[in-house]
């Protein structure tokens, strides 16, 4: 079997099957309406994964370059886009005069250096990766789904398209990273998504962004452009039919969105569409490098890097990169209140990862083998933390007769408290990953557990059942 039917096997056979099973059955197919899109449900694996993995990889992993911050996420305001510590930027920043990206590239590469003359570097790079090494280590660190960025606001596809750019021609890799990683994917039972630059292509527009009110200024409008992004977007849904059509930064308003979503739909019934396409339809929203602050009955997602940039950046340093204590307790204060982390790792030219992002994704996968029970397929519970403004920083889980608390610090004590919770006669409470349950006792509103020796240096997770009840 060739290359390419394996990857029509491989990528279709699933979703194929599902589809045929579901209209065998009787489920009238979606029409493009925002009537029926509506109907749609959020699957069951989508609300369950938790924890999925988002990849950006592409032409600016070469120079893989962007003014790091001094501490996680403080950057002027006014400076944003000529101090962007966004690496998948470059371009951008590069075009403004002046930026420190423009004086590194002068200095680095030459003035006259064209961005589009990295493309015979990446491509050279990519040839000897393996994408089985790649799929293995988001597998290991326990991500149930994986989103690719197939085209970034550079116009540059990860993919050998058959739509041309009318703009720009020869903007794709000569080998179909999408197809590979997919078929990786999903042979260690991962879901696969694919992001796509909607709303921005450099390739389409020559000024630079310099300020937040450029963003909409620049999304292309002609009918050129829409009629090549929806192109591009049916293209991803037929070759690749992925579980997430993950669009970023708006949609040009000529674009058949209801189409484009019927279509994929159809071909992928438990597919998910997320909310950056500009119209008030999404399965799920997508906060960045933020997070809500209570239980959010609409699903959602939260993505962000393990550094300050999703495009891998090599002058960023530990200071710029989440520790692996404060990852554990995002992931759980997200799950918590019914949200997805949606984790970025960016890619060296050649696949590889760096040092710094496989010791978080190892760290975080080795919790997560030990806790994982108490954050896959649970449901937030009455409250996602006690009420209690003082206290213990703890974040409640549910899944069937249990209840799983998790305490965001490491506990120093032998004992700790559950505030605003009572349990009943015959609990079993059992801190995770340990071989036996533990003692407890109720003193007034609190439950005390006798949790021993400290487990690991991260968050703690106990499993209470059946679940307690919870004091207002």
């Amino acid at each position: 079997m060739n290359r390419r039917a394996f990857h029509r096997a491989a990528l279709g056979v699933a979703s194929g099957a599902l589809c045929r099973g579901l209209f065998a059955q009787g489920s009238a197919p979606y029409e493009p309406t925002w009537a029926s899109l509506k109907t749609h449900p959020v699957p069951d694996w989508y609300r369950n994964a938790k924890f999925g993995i988002f990849v950006h990889w592409g032409l600016y992993s070469v120079p893989a370059w962007a003014v790091p911050t001094g501490e996680l996420g403080k950057v002027e305001p006014g400076k944003w886009f000529i101090d962007n510590p966004y690496a998948e930027w470059y371009l951008n920043t590069l075009r403004i005069a002046g930026s420190p990206t423009a004086k590194h590239h002068a200095e680095t590469y030459g003035k006259d250096f064209d961005y589009y003359n990295f493309r015979p570097m990446f491509n050279k790079a990519v040839a000897a990766w393996d994408p089985n090494v790649m799929a293995s280590l988001f597998h290991g660190a326990g991500a149930r789904y994986v989103v690719l960025t197939t085209k970034h606001h550079d116009g540059f596809t990860l993919f050998p398209s058959r739509v041309k750019n009318p703009r720009h021609p020869g903007l794709s890799t000569t080998r179909d990273l999408v197809g590979d990683l997919a078929a990786a994917v999903r042979g260690k039972g991962m879901k696969m998504g694919t992001y796509y630059s909607g709303g921005l292509d450099w390739t389409f527009t020559s000024e630079p962004i310099r300020n937040f009110a450029d963003i909409r200024a620049r999304v292309p409008q002609s009918e050129e452009y829409a009629q090549y992004a929806d192109a591009h977007w049916r293209e991803l849904i037929e070759r690749y039919r992925p579980a997430v059509m993950w669009n970023d930064i708006d949609y040009p308003k000529a674009g058949k969105l209801p189409q484009l979503f019927a279509q994929f739909y159809n071909t992928v019934p438990d597919g998910v569409i997320d909310n950056r396409f500009g119209v008030e339809f999404a399965d799920f929203t997508t906060p960045e490098y933020a997070k809500y602050d209570k239980i959010t009955e609409k699903k959602w997602e939260s993505c962000r890097g393990l550094g300050f940039s999703f495009g891998y950046n090599q002058v960023e340093g530990p200071e710029q990169v989440i520790a692996a204590d404060k990852l554990i307790a995002l992931l759980v204060d997200i799950v918590s209140k019914n949200g997805n982390l949606l984790l970025n790792v960016g890619p060296k030219p050649d696949g590889s990862i760096s040092e710094i992002q496989l010791d978080r994704l190892h760290k975080l996968g080795d919790w997560l083998a030990v806790n994982g029970e108490g954050i896959f397929d649970t449901h937030p519970w009455v409250r996602a933390s006690p009420p209690a403004a003082s206290g213990p920083q703890v974040r409640f889980t549910h899944k069937g007769d249990s209840l799983y608390a998790f305490f965001l610090e490491r506990p120093e004590a032998p004992r700790v408290t559950l505030p605003g919770v009572v349990a009943s006669e015959g609990t079993a409470v059992r801190v995770l990953g340990a071989g036996a349950d533990t003692k407890w006792e109720q003193q007034g509103r609190d439950v005390l557990v006798n949790i021993g020796q400290t487990p690991g240096p991260y968050a703690m997770g106990l499993r209470i059942t059946p679940a307690p009840r919870a004091l207002d």
